[in-house]
């Protein structure tokens, strides 16, 4: 007698040993499937929060200074600070907002996008007319190119009531290089006839300051101050302060805020190129305007990419437009490059320009 049991037994164990095979198989790879995900979820949530806080860190380091304190300041007294930035990267950046968290400072940008090497600054102005006593404010300037960022600048500083200017500041406007002018502030201090003015310092060595003798009147005393920019002063935008130091006890100094701009007698316009992105092989071309005073010749231009060539104009003359050549290579590249321009001019003036771009295609 032939019995088939056994053999019917011995396929259905192998049926169900391949089926508990092949439900490890599916348990296995569904748990690395899960794995996978979650390990590209992770991922990706690491990814998208690196340029927040990476992003941060990179727009703070184009400010010079992220704090400013205008210290004790008179009522009324115009009183501004420029947090100046660079952009240091090769992409534009671009300010989308500056917002105040109070009302005693209101900021502004002089520029809201920067190309590479360019220069902005963030203006926040104190708002001395409308506030009193001690105030600070929280600025926050919003990036949104290349990426997403926001950069805090902290201000502060004391208002006080019983001390005035007239005018409000020391505006000397433009002021041509080596040149001298001067102006008067009448500074009033109401309260106590005996307040005095002992001294009035100054970190810069180009200012001269005369101070009259005090007229006192019954709750008032009045001085004439004259404050004079001494010829050398140096070229471009004057941001000084005054500090006068008194007899008062509990205020014994007060700011006061001096501004202007000694104009270059010698300037290359623009001062930052960019020639954008240039395919290998490629020939580039700008121009560049250069402007002084008294009329000048250009004895050479330096530049150590030999990829750069210049045609100048010959002659003296007070403007000169010199035509910029960039011969791209073979290769890619990002490029970075100053270029100076001198001149006949006295002690062999010269002016700088930063020259950007991309070879690539």
């Amino acid at each position: 007698m032939i019995h088939n049991f056994p053999a019917v037994s011995s396929r259905r164990n192998a049926m169900r040993f391949i089926a508990w095979c092949l439900l490890v198989c599916f348990a296995v790879h569904c748990d690395f499937a899960i794995g996978q995900i979650e390990s590209r979820t992770v991922s990706s949530r690491q990814t998208s929060a690196a340029p927040s806080s990476s992003g941060e860190n990179w727009a703070e380091k184009m400010f010079k200074t992220t704090s400013h304190d205008f210290r004790t300041v008179g009522r009324g007294a115009k009183c501004e600070y420029l947090f100046d930035f660079t952009n240091l990267y090769q992409e534009d950046v671009h300010i989308a907002a500056v917002r105040s968290s109070c009302g005693c400072t209101t900021p502004t940008v002089t520029q809201n996008t920067l190309k590479t090497h360019e220069t902005a600054s963030v203006v926040a102005r104190f708002n001395t007319s409308t506030f009193i006593g001690q105030k600070s404010a929280i600025v926050t300037v919003v990036i949104d190119r290349p990426y997403y960022a926001e950069v805090q600048l902290k201000v502060s500083g004391f208002i006080r009531t019983d001390v005035t200017f007239d005018p409000p500041e020391v505006a000397f406007g433009e002021i041509a290089s080596g040149a001298e002018t001067q102006q008067d502030i009448v500074i009033t201090h109401t309260g106590n006839r005996d307040w005095q003015i002992t001294d009035v310092r100054s970190f810069c060595d180009d200012l001269e300051v005369q101070l009259s003798a005090p007229q006192k009147s019954p709750g008032m005393v009045r001085y004439r101050m004259r404050v004079k920019v001494l010829g050398s002063m140096p070229e471009g935008d004057v941001h000084e302060r005054l500090t006068l130091i008194s007899n008062d006890v509990d205020f014994p100094t007060t700011e006061m805020s001096i501004n202007g701009r000694i104009r270059p007698s010698l300037s290359v316009s623009p001062s930052a190129v960019s020639f954008g992105t240039a395919e290998p092989g490629a020939t580039v071309e700008k121009r560049l305007v250069i402007r002084g005073d008294e009329p000048f010749a250009i004895k050479d231009i330096v530049c150590a990419d030999q990829r750069f060539e210049f045609t100048t104009p010959s002659g003296s003359k007070k403007l000169h437009f010199v035509t910029l050549r960039f011969n791209a290579g073979a290769n890619e590249d990002r490029v970075g490059q100053e270029i100076q321009i001198n001149t006949d001019l006295d002690g062999g003036k010269s002016v700088k320009c930063i020259v950007t771009g991309v070879v690539s295609g």
